[in-house]
Order: structure tokens, then C-alpha cells, then sequence
């Protein structure tokens, strides 16, 4: 990772945040920052990297900024927001190399502005990946399985959908219910490249990664912890451990087929890290979701799983959060703690669209030995699945109970 790489990732949401105050637009603090980074990857290979580069990427953006305005021929309006360019290199050195506790509140502020009410989760999410992480356009359209222009688009309309919303901190009161959606927001990031419901990867390891470190700034900015955070930042980290195992030359692999050599121990230490932090927490459905992901990160093999205290953890959730891919993800527990015949009888009366009710059904059958409509069901599974690898490994399966 080269130097400005690593202060795209590391600098982009306080740089961003301090701009954004400001300036007190989006947009603009958006496309000087961006304009910013650009002019580095020009400049500092012929000339070094600067002293301080966060300061300098700084002062480079409002400047850019400033000369935007003029052309606005808004700048006598915008006159009591700006700085003279001879105080913006001090002020900017002073706000980088001393963070304070206002620095903090700017950087949470433009994280709950991505929050606001106008917005779609799926725009929500897109904007704070960007605004907060500076994941390129190119790369969202990519991570949401869409095209460049489409995703330029959607982040268009959220822009303008704020241009007129409030920069104020939600209040104490307030605060919790943003964290709520900041949380639910986190995870859809991270479900969208863990599970893709579509395209030809089984895993798309880049965007779960951002949602993890997305939810760590959050941590490091917010007033006093929630344990929904919490819990979902270790079921994530315990999830996410297990990505190089979860594929081997583009193929999927099943969690009792995964080299767990090859899982991320470090992840899983930090994960059962947090769960530990979390004992005397009431029960709640990501703390319940991580508990069963800590089930599988400590067994040493497969067969070590404690899979009646998971389906204990799905009795709890069920009474939390009653759904079916809840009801579907118990009945697995479910077959794997009783047998097939019992996790066949924990799907009736489950209705979930897509192709993972059926190609749970068809696994059941056929380790139940009714091999013929095993095949049936796993047909019904083929015709639905949208994910290439997935639908690929559904086919491999369907042709070793054709030959059985």
C-alpha cells in the first residue's frame, strides 16, 4: 500500500468532517478533498512526500475549495465560514496534529448526516461508505453490483437530498435510536459482501472488510459504547475470519469442508474479545448471532461443534426476532444436532424467497435418503439462485445424487 493509499484510508473521514464544518456542503468538501488526493498522486512522487501530509492534503482541499466558491461567485456570501489562505496551513497543522474532542464531534456529525431520514438504507449505506471511508464510486458500483453511471447517480440524489439537512448532533436522547440505524446500516454493508445475493463471486471481501472498519470508527467516535455495536463488530470479525477458507479455486466451500488453518485467528481472538466484554449484556439478536458464531470459531474440527447450545441461541433469538431466515438457520442447527428427518420437519410452514429454502430442503433429503426429491428440490434451488458460484456448487451436488 503505497503512502497516499494508506492516507486515502486512514485521514479521508476526519479530513472530510473538518471540511465539511467548515464549509458546511457536502458536496464541496467531497470534490476538494477528492481533488486533493489527486493532485498528490501528481506531485509527491517528483517532489516527496510533505512533512506532514494529512496537513498539506488539507490545505490543498480548501484551497480547491475556495476557488470553487469563487466561481460560484458566492464567496462574499460564504465570507464568515472561510479563512484567509495564509491561516489555513497553522489552523490546519494545529486540528491534525491536536485532535479534540470537537474534531470527534465533527467526524460523528457527518456520519449521522449519512443517517438522515430521506435516504434509503441501500443509499445510506452507499453514502457512508463513501463520505466516511472514501471507497470510490467505481469500487461502490462494483461492491452493490451496479454500473458505474447508475451508482454515480444514487450518490447524486443523496447528495442533493442533503443539501438542505441539518449539520446539529443528534441529542442523548436522540442518540440511541441513530446508533440503531448506523448499526443496521453496518450490516447490510457487511451482509452484501459476506452473502451476495447475485454476480459470480462468492464472497466479495472488500466491502465486508470496510463495513468492519465503518463500525470500529464508529466505536472510536462514539460518546459511550452500545453493545449492539459491539456484538455485531465480533459477529463480524468472527464471520469475516473464515473468508480464505470459504473459497478454494472459485468455488464455495462449506463451513465442515473449510481448512480452519486457514481462518484468521487473530480476528476470531479479538472477536471472543469483545463477546467476553459483553457477558453481563442483556440478550439481543446480534449478541445471540455472535454467540453462535463463537460456537463454530472454537470448535477445533467440525465435529467438535456444539450444535445443541446453537440451537439453544435460535430458541433465544426466535423469541427476540422471529423470521425465516432465523427459522431456516435454526433448522440446519436443528438436522445437525437431531438428524435430517427433524430439520425437515423444522421447515414446514417456512416461506423465504430465493434459492436457500430449497437447497436446505434438498441437503435434508438426501442425507435422509430420498434421493429423488433431494434432486427435485435442489432443481427448484438451481432455477432460483442468482449467484454464479453458488448455483455452480448447487449443480455439483445435484450430479453426485444423480449418480448415487
Amino acid at each position: 500500500m503505497t503512502a497516499i493509499e494508506q492516507l486515502l484510508r486512514d485521514e479521508w473521514a476526519r479530513l472530510l468532517a473538518l471540511l465539511v464544518a467548515r464549509f458546511r456542503r457536502v458536496d464541496l468538501a467531497e470534490d476538494g478533498l477528492a481533488e486533493a488526493f489527486e493532485a498528490a498522486v501528481r506531485t509527491w512522487p517528483e517532489q516527496g512526500v510533505p512533512l506532514s501530509p494529512a496537513a498539506w492534503l488539507l490545505t490543498t482541499a480548501k484551497r480547491k475549495i475556495l476557488d470553487q466558491l469563487r466561481s460560484e461567485n458566492v464567496l462574499t456570501r460564504r465570507m464568515p465560514l472561510l479563512i484567509v489562505d495564509a491561516e489555513i496551513a497553522e489552523a490546519s497543522q494545529q486540528a491534525l496534529e491536536h485532535p479534540s474532542d470537537d474534531l470527534r464531534d465533527e467526524s460523528l456529525r457527518l456520519i449521522m448526516l449519512c443517517m438522515h431520514p430521506q435516504l434509503s438504507r441501500e443509499a445510506a449505506a452507499a453514502l457512508t461508505l463513501r463520505l466516511v471511508l472514501g471507497v470510490s464510486t467505481q469500487d461502490l458500483a462494483s461492491l452493490f453490483l451496479v454500473p458505474v453511471p447508475t451508482m454515480a447517480a444514487r450518490l447524486t440524489r443523496a447528495r442533493r437530498k442533503l443539501a438542505g439537512a441539518h449539520f446539529d448532533m443528534p441529542s442523548p436522547t436522540e442518540l440511541p435510536a441513530k446508533v440503531d440505524t448506523i448499526t443496521d446500516i453496518v450490516y447490510l454493508a457487511f451482509t452484501s459482501g459476506y452473502a451476495p445475493a447475485s454476480g459470480d463471486a462468492v464472497l466479495r471481501v472488500r466491502i465486508s472488510g470496510e463495513a468492519i472498519r465503518l463500525a470500529q470508527v464508529i466505536r472510536s467516535l462514539l460518546p459511550a459504547a452500545s453493545a449492539d455495536l459491539d456484538a455485531l463488530l465480533a459477529l463480524m470479525l468472527l464471520q469475516h475470519s473464515r473468508r480464505d477458507a470459504r473459497v478454494r479455486d472459485g468455488a464455495l466451500v462449506l463451513l465442515p469442508e473449510q481448512n480452519r488453518s486457514q481462518w484468521r485467528h487473530d480476528e476470531i481472538t479479538e472477536g471472543l474479545a469483545i463477546l467476553d466484554g459483553l457477558r453481563d449484556t442483556p440478550p439481543s439478536p446480534f449478541l445471540l448471532q455472535a454467540l453462535i458464531a463463537a460456537e463454530h470459531a472454537i470448535a477445533p474440527v467440525s465435529d467438535a461443534t456444539n450444535w445443541p447450545r446453537i440451537v439453544r441461541h435460535y430458541n433465544e433469538l426466535l423469541t427476540l426476532t422471529d423470521s425465516p431466515v432465523i427459522r431456516l438457520n435454526r433448522a440446519v442447527a436443528v438436522a445437525e444436532a437431531d438428524g435430517p428427518t427433524k430439520g425437515l420437519e423444522e421447515l414446514e410452514g417456512v416461506s423465504l424467497s430465493g434459492h436457500r429454502l430449497p437447497a436446505t430442503r434438498a441437503e435434508f433429503l438426501a442425507r435422509s435418503g430420498q434421493t429423488t426429491k433431494a434432486i427435485h428440490a435442489i432443481d427448484a434451488a438451481i432455477a432460483l439462485c442468482r449467484n454464479d458460484a453458488e448455483r455452480t456448487h448447487l449443480e455439483t451436488r445435484r450430479a453426485a445424487w444423480s449418480t448415487t
